[in-house]
């Protein structure tokens, strides 16, 4: 059978973020509200993973897998616990994780932001604050001052078109509601009028938020490249491949009106896109095609499609222009046949992105292992290894095989 390759520089990686793997985050505005009655999260984070002890671990699984690139988060509520002051241990921490990276020849992609942000910051009403890009660089510089000289690229901020994109997904009205009156109930226990978190944002209020977000990847970029010029810097964004049923686009046109042209205009400043991609949304003229009878699905509903990760990193390289980085790419489902047997198809679809002169420098799949994930706490499953709630122990599934295979033979049946 003839293999077809990719890119002998490739990255193959896998991905996680602090708060959903490290557990006992304690500081962070997430965390917070895990802990508020009522709360919009299904059960509190705890001690997630416990990476924050089994990083070595952890890395060793990736080193296993053949993987030459590891996706991880800077916590700022670790790193700066309390406005102003920042903590020797957690910078030491990260660096140490970077050293480790480095010596088992995996690159450290680093995300600076990955939705969690401090108590203190949310107190301060989050991206609304019009100081919050500021704060927000002066947290990057300290990053970069103790580290930032061995790191591949870095991730100024995760997915910040997600609540924009999420209002799309007919998600029932109560959990709306119920979002609502978790950033209440923080507000009246934290005493402030608005406590606000990364990744909880009310609808009046998402313009502002994003407007927020807008500068404070300007000015981490700017605080990033001050400290080293060449290194990469960009974003990562939350792209579904947004496809066509019929002939009327108007709704498919507006949703990525709304949803990413703000942020693929942005990006044509950074020297790569970040894109990450989970499914692929069909729409006619009056709005989401329900999928056929039967069909098989994802934790999202949506109809399982390898196609959609070509389709968003092409479409998401037409407008930005810039190179592209895939920081994540996945499954939800408690199903691993579906997701091993997704893996190949779909970098098959990528590598014929890249053959039609697409600059894609790597892919990072979403997860390494089962998380935190967010409101729906360990409910729903991206992992390529389970993880033991009581012992932590991680355990490969088929899916991890298969994606090794690929990886060691940077290349595709």
């Amino acid at each position: 059978m003839t293999r077809r390759t990719f890119p002998s520089d490739f990255l193959w990686g896998v991905a996680h973020a602090g708060h959903q793997v490290e557990g006992d985050n304690s500081n962070s505005d997430t965390w917070f509200a895990e802990q508020m009655t009522p709360t919009v999260f299904k059960e509190p984070s705890g001690q997630a993973c416990n990476n924050w002890e089994l990083w070595r671990d952890d890395i060793e699984i990736a080193r296993g897998m053949g993987m030459n690139a590891y996706r991880f988060s800077v916590e700022w509520a670790r790193v700066e616990p309390a406005e102003g002051t920042f903590s020797a241990e957690a910078l030491d921490h990260y660096e140490a994780i970077v050293d480790r990276c480095l010596e088992v020849e995996l690159a450290p992609i680093v995300t600076f932001n990955h939705f969690t942000c401090p108590h203190w910051f949310a107190m301060r009403s989050g991206w609304l604050d019009p100081e919050a890009p500021e704060r927000f660089a002066r947290y990057c510089d300290q990053v970069m001052q103790r580290f930032g000289d061995r790191i591949a690229y870095g991730v100024t901020l995760n997915e910040p078109n997600l609540p924009r994109l999420l209002s799309w997904m007919n998600r029932p009205a109560v959990v709306d509601e119920l979002e609502r009156a978790t950033l209440q109930a923080a507000s009246e226990a934290a005493d402030v009028p608005r406590y606000r978190l990364g990744n909880v944002v009310l609808p009046e209020e998402m313009d502002l938020v994003e407007d927020g977000l807008t500068e404070a990847h300007r000015a981490g970029r700017t605080a990033i490249k001050a400290r080293r010029a060449e290194l990469p810097v960009g974003f990562s964004l939350a792209v579904t491949d947004d496809v066509v049923v019929g002939d009327d686009a108007t709704v498919r046109n507006r949703k990525r009106a709304e949803c990413y042209t703000r942020w693929l205009e942005l990006a044509r400043d950074d020297d790569f896109l970040g894109v990450q991609n989970y499914e692929r949304v069909p729409y006619d003229g009056q709005g989401i095609v329900p999928p056929p009878e039967g069909a098989a699905v994802n934790l999202g509903g949506t109809v399982i499609e390898p196609l959609s990760l070509a389709g968003a990193v092409r479409y998401a390289h037409s407008v930005a222009g810039v190179p592209v980085l895939v920081t994540e790419h996945g499954m939800g489902t408690p199903d691993d046949t579906f997701r091993a047997a997704f893996l190949e198809p779909s970098l098959r679809g990528l590598l014929d992105v890249i053959e039609e002169g697409v600059p894609v420098l790597g892919y990072c799949h979403w997860s390494l292992m089962d998380n935190f994930e967010w409101i729906f706490g360990y409910a729903y499953q991206f992992g390529l290894h389970e993880v033991d709630r009581e012992t932590f122990a991680r355990t490969p599934k088929r899916s991890a095989a298969v994606y090794a295979e690929i990886a060691r033979a940077n290349a595709v049946a």
